[in-house]
């Protein structure tokens, strides 16, 4: 899964590619817990081990993307 967060005062977004099996609620609790101020700093572990902080109060969106196996490959739909 991939998470994008777009920081205030800056027109760059951050990717992070998550686990192949990283818990898509625990995540969006997470950042909510974040953007609501209950924690300082958004902390995420991506898929090579790599933890990334952001300040709580810099974030201005975040996006979650599609898991990875739900995407379709192929022709068909």
């Amino acid at each position: 899964m991939d998470v994008r967060i777009g920081v205030i005062y800056t027109g760059k977004e951050l990717e992070v590619e998550m686990a192949d099996d990283a818990d898509r609620e625990a995540l969006a609790a997470a950042i909510d817990a974040a953007v609501s101020g209950q924690v300082p700093t958004l902390w995420l572990t991506d898929r090579k081990g790599k933890t990334i902080g952001v300040p709580s109060d810099k974030i201005a969106y975040v996006e979650l993307g599609r898991d990875k196996s739900d995407r379709k490959v192929g022709f068909g739909a």
